[in-house]
């Protein structure tokens, strides 16, 4: 009943199966790989930024560029305050709000955008502190660029003038006569009364979107490998039934007749008792 098996036909089912579970398993295995991956340097990210927060600063030039090894350290820098922008659409302890950013500029021609705080509600330059003046020395965690679209930064354009919605070097460049180094600091403690704003995690280190479409493909993939076996051990079950049902002479009219056909051939093919 089960010759049907050795088929073309089932030859190519047969091999299609063999090698889509291997590989189902396969890719999602690595799936879960990342999304531990992914897990890991969100915890290695929170422990590191916990204890960089109680590290001696640095000079800035000896933590750029900054990666994932350097985010989060305590970097200090000296220079003198200039244009001030205000980075709408934030969030602090669900709040909406704005960061206050000045930009340091630095005895090397390079400014460094220092955000000294967030305040509440929608972006008012008037509401937001002045910089101090004369020659200062900051000290705060050292972050790197943001990138509009990731990590709840705002992919809009056309901010109005002293708003920018990213803060990267590739953005501020645009909005000063004056380079801008690649990283920014947050102060460890908010100036002028505004809040601190804290580290955040550095891109693809977290439990985002990204890491739980990890996990989401993970399942499908594995979902995808039940599906296989059912589908096969059906189709297996349906042939069955119908060679069965062929050999009882219950089987539908079209496998009747192809039934009856394939009876045809075997009694002309086999010869009379009498040999002629």
């Amino acid at each position: 009943m089960y010759r049907f098996l050795l088929t073309p036909r089932w030859w190519g089912i047969n091999v299609f199966v063999v090698l889509a579970i291997p590989f189902c398993i396969f890719m999602g295995s690595w799936q879960l790989g990342r999304f531990e991956d992914r897990v890991q340097d969100h915890h290695r990210a929170t422990t590191q930024a916990e204890t960089a927060r109680h590290e001696p600063a640095r000079p800035l030039g000896e933590l750029l560029p900054v990666d994932k090894a350097t985010v989060g350290k305590q970097a200090t820098v000296s220079g003198r305050y200039a244009e001030q922008l205000l980075v709408p659409d934030r969030k602090l302890d669900d709040r909406q709000g704005y960061y206050v950013l000045t930009l340091l500029r630095t005895d090397t021609g390079r400014a460094l955008p220092v955000v000294r705080g967030w305040l509440p509600g929608a972006p008012d330059p008037a509401k937001a502190p002045a910089p101090p003046a004369g020659e200062v020395t900051v000290t705060g965690a050292l972050q790197a660029s943001e990138t509009p679209g990731d990590n709840g930064v705002s992919s809009r354009s056309g901010w109005p003038k002293g708003q920018t919605g990213a803060i990267s070097a590739a953005t501020l460049v645009n909005l000063v006569p004056y380079d801008v180094y690649d990283a920014w600091v947050t102060l460890n403690k908010g100036d002028s009364g505004m809040r601190a704003v804290p580290v955040s995690a550095p891109q693809n280190s977290g439990l985002d979107l990204k890491a739980f479409q990890n996990l989401g493909y993970t399942a499908e993939w594995f979902a995808f490998v039940g599906f296989v076996v059912f589908m096969w051990f059906r189709l297996l079950r349906r042939e069955a039934e119908l060679a069965r049902d062929t050999e009882l002479g219950l089987a539908p009219e079209g496998n009747e007749g192809e039934a009856a056909a394939g009876a045809d051939a075997g009694q002309e093919s086999r010869p009379s008792p009498s040999g002629v």
